[in-house]
Protein backbone atom coordinates (compact mmCIF):
# COMPACT_ATOMS: atom_id res chain seq x y z
CA UNK A 1 0.00 0.00 0.00
CA UNK A 2 1.03 3.62 -0.86
CA UNK A 3 1.71 6.09 1.52
CA UNK A 4 2.39 9.97 0.79
CA UNK A 5 6.19 8.94 1.58
CA UNK A 6 6.52 5.53 -0.12
CA UNK A 7 5.15 4.01 -3.52
CA UNK A 8 3.78 0.69 -3.67
CA UNK A 9 4.06 -1.92 -6.65
CA UNK A 10 2.16 -5.02 -7.42
CA UNK A 11 2.45 -7.19 -10.45
CA UNK A 12 0.70 -10.16 -12.69
CA UNK A 13 2.36 -12.09 -15.59
CA UNK A 14 0.11 -13.68 -18.41
CA UNK A 15 1.58 -16.83 -20.59
CA UNK A 16 0.56 -15.08 -23.92
CA UNK A 17 1.74 -18.45 -25.45
CA UNK A 18 -1.24 -20.43 -24.05
CA UNK A 19 -3.76 -17.84 -23.24
CA UNK A 20 -3.60 -18.60 -19.47
CA UNK A 21 -1.93 -16.58 -16.19
CA UNK A 22 1.82 -18.18 -15.57
CA UNK A 23 1.46 -19.93 -12.02
CA UNK A 24 4.52 -20.06 -9.72
CA UNK A 25 6.42 -17.55 -10.58
CA UNK A 26 9.49 -16.57 -8.39
CA UNK A 27 9.39 -12.73 -8.46
CA UNK A 28 11.89 -10.79 -6.18
CA UNK A 29 11.83 -7.04 -5.47
CA UNK A 30 14.74 -4.26 -5.05
CA UNK A 31 14.74 -0.47 -4.38
CA UNK A 32 17.13 2.00 -4.48
CA UNK A 33 17.05 5.26 -3.72
CA UNK A 34 18.95 7.48 -6.44
CA UNK A 35 20.23 6.32 -9.84
CA UNK A 36 23.87 6.10 -8.05
CA UNK A 37 22.27 3.96 -5.12
CA UNK A 38 22.93 0.51 -4.33
CA UNK A 39 20.47 -1.81 -5.47
CA UNK A 40 18.43 -3.29 -1.37
CA UNK A 41 17.28 -6.83 -2.09
CA UNK A 42 13.32 -6.38 -0.37
CA UNK A 43 12.30 -9.63 -0.51
CA UNK A 44 9.96 -11.52 -3.17
CA UNK A 45 7.06 -14.01 -3.54
CA UNK A 46 5.82 -16.59 -6.50
CA UNK A 47 2.53 -16.08 -8.77
CA UNK A 48 -0.58 -17.74 -7.66
CA UNK A 49 -2.97 -19.71 -9.79
CA UNK A 50 -4.27 -16.36 -11.44
CA UNK A 51 -0.75 -15.19 -12.39
CA UNK A 52 -0.62 -12.46 -9.58
CA UNK A 53 2.10 -11.82 -6.82
CA UNK A 54 -0.16 -10.15 -4.17
CA UNK A 55 2.13 -9.98 -1.37
CA UNK A 56 5.34 -8.16 -2.84
CA UNK A 57 7.25 -6.51 0.31
CA UNK A 58 6.45 -2.54 0.75
CA UNK A 59 8.94 -0.09 -0.57
CA UNK A 60 11.17 2.21 1.50
CA UNK A 61 10.82 5.92 2.33
CA UNK A 62 12.50 7.33 -0.46
CA UNK A 63 12.66 4.89 -3.07
CA UNK A 64 13.44 5.99 -6.58
CA UNK A 65 13.69 2.76 -8.68
CA UNK A 66 12.43 -0.64 -8.54
CA UNK A 67 13.63 -3.83 -10.09
CA UNK A 68 10.83 -6.91 -10.30
CA UNK A 69 13.18 -10.13 -11.01
CA UNK A 70 10.53 -12.51 -12.98
CA UNK A 71 12.78 -16.06 -12.77
CA UNK A 72 11.63 -17.56 -15.72
CA UNK A 73 13.16 -20.35 -16.36
CA UNK A 74 12.19 -22.80 -13.72
CA UNK A 75 8.48 -21.94 -15.18
CA UNK A 76 9.23 -22.86 -18.80
CA UNK A 77 11.05 -26.38 -17.82
CA UNK A 78 8.09 -26.91 -16.11
CA UNK A 79 5.84 -26.10 -19.09
CA UNK A 80 7.84 -27.63 -21.36
CA UNK A 81 7.48 -31.35 -19.58
CA UNK A 82 3.93 -30.67 -19.29
CA UNK A 83 3.98 -29.41 -23.32
CA UNK A 84 6.48 -33.29 -24.20
CA UNK A 85 3.35 -35.06 -22.09
CA UNK A 86 0.27 -33.25 -23.46
CA UNK A 87 2.31 -33.64 -27.08
CA UNK A 88 2.62 -37.09 -26.86
CA UNK A 89 -0.45 -37.93 -26.02
CA UNK A 90 -1.97 -36.29 -29.47
CA UNK A 91 -0.51 -37.89 -32.36
CA UNK A 92 1.18 -35.90 -34.93
CA UNK A 93 1.27 -32.46 -32.21
CA UNK A 94 4.97 -31.34 -31.77
CA UNK A 95 6.71 -32.28 -28.73
CA UNK A 96 8.85 -28.91 -27.70
CA UNK A 97 9.76 -25.87 -29.35
CA UNK A 98 13.41 -24.82 -30.60
CA UNK A 99 14.04 -22.88 -27.30
CA UNK A 100 16.87 -24.88 -25.82
CA UNK A 101 16.78 -27.31 -22.81
CA UNK A 102 14.36 -25.42 -20.44
CA UNK A 103 11.80 -23.73 -23.45
CA UNK A 104 12.91 -20.23 -22.26
CA UNK A 105 14.89 -17.84 -24.28
CA UNK A 106 14.72 -15.45 -21.86
CA UNK A 107 15.43 -17.70 -18.64
CA UNK A 108 14.88 -14.50 -16.43
CA UNK A 109 12.95 -10.62 -17.06
CA UNK A 110 14.33 -7.68 -15.10
CA UNK A 111 12.22 -5.03 -15.35
CA UNK A 112 13.66 -1.65 -13.65
CA UNK A 113 11.31 1.23 -13.78
CA UNK A 114 11.02 4.83 -11.45
CA UNK A 115 8.35 5.15 -8.56
CA UNK A 116 7.36 8.41 -7.09
CA UNK A 117 6.16 8.44 -3.36
CA UNK A 118 2.58 8.07 -2.87
CA UNK A 119 1.59 6.72 -6.74
CA UNK A 120 0.88 2.64 -7.01
CA UNK A 121 2.56 0.77 -9.64
CA UNK A 122 0.86 -2.01 -11.38
CA UNK A 123 3.46 -3.47 -13.79
CA UNK A 124 2.27 -6.62 -15.60
CA UNK A 125 4.53 -9.01 -17.74
CA UNK A 126 3.14 -10.38 -20.84
CA UNK A 127 5.51 -13.32 -21.39
CA UNK A 128 5.77 -16.06 -23.79
CA UNK A 129 8.96 -18.86 -24.35
CA UNK A 130 10.48 -16.13 -27.25
CA UNK A 131 9.59 -12.57 -26.16
CA UNK A 132 7.85 -10.54 -23.36
CA UNK A 133 6.29 -7.26 -22.99
CA UNK A 134 5.49 -4.90 -19.64
CA UNK A 135 3.69 -2.04 -19.29
CA UNK A 136 2.44 0.13 -16.48
CA UNK A 137 -1.18 -0.98 -15.88
CA UNK A 138 -3.67 0.08 -13.11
Amino acid sequence: MSTETTASVSTHILDTSIGRPAEGVTISLAARAGSGAAWVALGGSATDADGRCKDLPALPEGTTHVRLDFETEAYFAKRATYDHQQADAQQDAPANRDSGTTGAFFPEVAITFAVVPGEHYHVPLLLNPFGYSVYRGS
